[in-house]
């Protein structure tokens, strides 16, 4: 049996601890984690400002659509208990706008995205003889040596 003293034993522990930290900063440090947590939180701000539209401007203009009916207040009773569907509804137009409002967002991005990726310099271009790759103003193509006819711009 091997002894182990007390300042090897300590030693490993804090290697093992410095390592332990190590790994977790970078796992917590990654882009994918702190873009999720910036998501969140910019998600639960969005939805403080929806939720404040649903109740401030969307309820009171369809209660006055509605002869002053207050959504959050619709209740309805069975045997003494009350379930309030109004809630319920304010709910779910805050979903239906945060749903379109993002569905929008991501229309745009994806839309940006397209014209990103078209505006991208094209600098190869294919030899019709070989299929090899070469840049886009070559009039022979090294490959194969074949003429290449000019493209007119």
């Amino acid at each position: 049996m091997k002894k182990v003293d007390a300042k090897e034993l300590k030693e490993n522990s804090t290697k093992k601890a410095k390592l332990a930290l190590e790994d977790y900063k970078k796992f917590a440090l990654k882009g994918n984690v702190m873009d999720l947590a910036i998501g969140m939180v910019m998600g639960s701000a969005f939805t403080a400002i929806v939720n404040s539209i649903v109740e401030s401007l969307i309820s009171p203009l369809i209660g006055a659509l509605t002869s002053n009916v207050d959504l959050s207040d619709l209740s309805f009773t069975i045997k003494g208990v009350s379930f309030g569907y109004g809630a319920v509804l304010n709910s779910i137009i805050s979903f239906l706008i945060i749903s379109i409002v993002l569905f929008i967002v991501v229309k745009a991005l994806t839309k940006a995205n397209k014209k990103q990726e078209i505006k991208e310099d094209v600098t190869t271009k294919e030899c019709p003889y070989c299929c090899s790759t070469i840049p886009i103003k070559a009039t022979r193509c090294p490959n194969c040596t074949s003429q290449l006819e000019t493209e007119e711009k």
